[in-house]
Formats: C-alpha cells, sequence, structure tokens
C-alpha cells in the first residue's frame, strides 16, 4: 500500500511562495491521478488541484494562475507550487491518491497573514 508525506508547509504572508511536496513510499508511476486537496477551520476540505499520470493538471476557479502542480515520477513525488499566498489559502492542505489506491496524506499546514 502506497503512503504519501507531505511536507514543506508553514507561515508566509500575503504574496508570498510555498511549494509542497507529497512524497511516496512506493511508485507513483502507475497512479494515475494524484490530487491535492485543503480544509480550513470549520469548512469542508475543497479540491484544489491535480495532476494525472500524463501530466494533464487541473486546478480550483480560486488558485488558477496562482498554484501549479507537478509529478517527478522518478522522485516518486508531487509537487504544488504557491505563488501569491492569500490569506484564505489558510489551510490544512493534503495530497490524495483516489481509488482504487485510496490513500490520503497526514496533512501540511499553511498558514497566510495579512
Amino acid at each position: 500500500q502506497v503512503q504519501l508525506v507531505e511536507s514543506g508547509g508553514g507561515l508566509v504572508q500575503a504574496g508570498g511562495s510555498l511549494r509542497l511536496s507529497c512524497a511516496a513510499s512506493g511508485s507513483i508511476f502507475s497512479i494515475d491521478a494524484i490530487d491535492w486537496y485543503r480544509q480550513a477551520p470549520g469548512k469542508q476540505r475543497e479540491l484544489v488541484a491535480m495532476v494525472m499520470d500524463g501530466g494533464t493538471t487541473k486546478y480550483a476557479d480560486s488558485v488558477k494562475g496562482r498554484f501549479t502542480t507537478s509529478r517527478d515520477n522518478a522522485k516518486n513525488t508531487v509537487y504544488l507550487q504557491m505563488n501569491s499566498l492569500k490569506p484564505e489559502d489558510t489551510a490544512v492542505y493534503y495530497c490524495n491518491a483516489p481509488p482504487p489506491i485510496g490513500t490520503w496524506g497526514q496533512g501540511t499546514q499553511v498558514t497566510v497573514s495579512s
């Protein structure tokens, strides 16, 4: 069973940047898509971005043009580059391998101060 571990979160001022990493314990080569979700306090978890095995990406409207996700199959790692961060981006960010893998990481906190 593949396990996912996020890293790279932290505290940043509005307008700043962070790069999150999602490291897999095994090969991600055969995983069709890996998603990034976030959950802010008191809110539902929302899909932020996804990257397919061929490199195709999709983004939520709220982050389009600011966030970029990519995958490095050789390193079994997926990245989420977050630029022009806003206070409303504050949340715990999770990576996810959808079913049939069905694995979530433990999450990494991103806090954007105004």
